[in-house]
């Protein structure tokens, strides 16, 4: 489970950096304006990257209690490399500028699959939450 807790820290540093690049170069007049983006918006997907990283971070610290944490970045990752990948192919002068964002987030992807298959987790604690039953809890 280490692995799996190191690699969704490294992940969440990955999103960090993210929310800086939107924040401070991706935007209209910025110094990343292939595709061409509103400030706000890159300001926006910023946030979110810092909510991603924050919720990696803590969750690096119990990550067999948020394994759920883990299903959900799967799915998340796995929708932006396929989004991102589908339209560098398909979508005539969609620009091909951020490829190595979607290397990064697939082995990311995997790496999660792996080490939480490894650390003895279920696809099943992946994807579904686990209820937990307080003892303080008379079931009346």
């Amino acid at each position: 489970m280490k692995a799996l807790a190191v690699t969704f820290f490294a992940s969440g540093i990955w999103d960090t950096v993210a929310a800086l690049i939107y924040f401070f170069m991706i935007g209209t007049g910025r110094k990343i304006d292939d595709p061409l983006i509103d400030p706000f918006f890159a300001v926006f997907l910023g946030s979110f990257f810092l909510c991603f990283a924050y919720l990696q971070f803590m969750s690096a610290f119990n990550i067999r209690r948020y394994a759920f944490n883990v299903g959900c970045l799967i799915i998340g990752r796995s929708f932006y490399v396929i989004q991102l990948y589908a339209y560098m192919a398909f979508v005539k002068d969609f620009p091909s500028t951020f490829w190595f964002t979607g290397i990064i987030d697939s082995l990311f992807t995997i790496l999660y699959l792996i080490f939480s298959l490894m650390g003895g987790l279920s696809i099943r604690e992946l994807f579904l939450p686990k209820r937990l039953i307080s003892d303080n809890h008379s079931g009346n």
